[in-house]
Formats: C-alpha cells, structure tokens, sequence
C-alpha cells in the first residue's frame, strides 16, 4: 500500500520480537527504516536484509552513543523506541547494578531517545514508546523495578505530548501484555499462569503490535496523543 512511501523511521531495538515486526510493517509500507540493535548482529543483518532496512549497532543505556545514533539518522517522521529490559526477582536479593541498567535503558534512554529525535523531528511527526500492561497491572510478584519502568513512561508521554504538541507531533505509548517473543514465548513456562488472568487466553503476536504502532504512526491518528494503548488480551481488564 506504500502509506508510509517517503517517511523516515528509526525504531531503537529493532533485531528481534517486537522490534523487528515494527521494522517489517513500516518497510513494506514504502519507509525508509533504519534500526538499532543490542544483543544479535547475525539477527540485525537478516532482519536488513530481508526488508531492506537499515542496521546500527546502538546501546540504549549509553545516553551519548544512543544520541548520536539519532543525530546520524537526521530529520527523522517516525520514532518508535522499543528498547527494553526485563529483570524478575526478590527485590531484597536483585543487583542494584542490574536495577539501575534496567532504568537506564527503559526509562532514561526513553527519554533521551525521545527528546534528541524532537529536535530534529518534521513537524507532525510520531514518537511511539512501546511499555507494558505491567505499567498498569502487577498482579505477581518479583517485577517491581519492570513495572516502576513502564509507569514512568506513562508520565514521560503525557508530558512530551505537552511540549511537542505546538509542533503537530503526537507521543503514545503502546502497551503490549503476553505477546509471543523469545523474552516471553507463547509455550513458555508462565504461560498458563499469565492466561488464566486474560479474557482471551492466549499470547498476542508480534504482528498485532506492530499493526497498532503503525496506524499510531499514520494519518487517522493526528488527533491522538499523550495516550496508552493497551493490547492485551484483556490481561488488565
């Protein structure tokens, strides 16, 4: 359909799950996408490959190397920030180190990501920041410091889609639950846990988020900002 024929995106951890179904969506929509990638060389080379997009090595809880990455990109339409850490455990015996670096890529390099691609953003453009149901529901214990992260960013959005709403850009949150990815795999061994809590008992795809990121990107949702926007399957209902 080429509804985004034109528009620049850079998706900030793009390799794998989420991340690389958002790269697929908006490239085979007609975009110039550009990702960044963490963990996968061999999974960021394939993912460019097969849609064309281009790859970056980027670490998202390096403030200064993940502002530059954004600088490089230039004058950008579309940000989507999906860089993210899950880090589980009794928070008596959990690293502080491993706390403060989940905070460092989930919040902070939210924030900065956000921020830097405002400044050489078009006017009416789109920062899309994926969180989590868990910003809004934790209903198991030993993911304080994961949802502390997803409800900061709750804040972070409200707040940017203030400051940059005089310029037409618009700034949501999308907020998936159980969706099938290496981080949480639909057979996993929390599965049954995690559907015996939803409406619709299953994990969500990779490809239904993206889809919801995409029209969030597009033309009919000018209107929407400063939002969340959960898919879940009603696992916060």
């Amino acid at each position: 359909m080429n509804e985004f024929k034109g528009k620049k995106v850079l998706v900030i951890g793009g390799s794998r799950g989420i991340g690389a179904a958002i790269v697929s969506s908006f490239a085979s929509e007609g975009a110039t996408v550009q990702f960044t990638y963490a963990g996968s060389q061999a999974a960021a080379t394939a993912l460019a490959t097969s849609t064309g997009a281009s790859a970056v090595f980027c670490d998202a809880s390096q403030r200064d190397g993940l502002t530059a990455v954004i600088r490089d990109a230039g004058q950008l339409d579309i940000l989507v920030y999906n860089a993210g850490l899950l880090l589980s455990g009794d928070p008596l015996t959990l690293e502080a180190d491993d706390v403060d670096r989940l905070i460092d890529v989930n919040v902070r390099g939210a924030y900065h990501a956000s921020v830097e691609a405002a400044r050489l953003m078009a006017d009416n453009g789109s920062i899309i920041v994926i969180g989590s149901v868990n910003g809004d529901r934790m209903p198991m214990a030993g993911l304080a410091a994961y949802a502390m992260s997803k409800s900061a960013v709750q804040g972070m959005a409200r707040g940017l889609a203030r400051d940059f709403g005089p310029r037409g850009i618009t700034v949501n949150v999308v907020q998936p639950g159980p969706t099938d990815t290496d981080m949480n795999p639909a057979d996993g061994p929390h599965a049954a846990h995690m559907h015996s809590i939803m409406a619709i008992p299953r994990h969500g795809t990779a490809d239904d988020v993206a889809s919801l990121v995409r029209y969030l990107a597009g033309p009919h949702a000018r209107g929407i900002t400063g939002a969340m926007h959960t898919i879940d399957g009603g696992f916060g209902a």
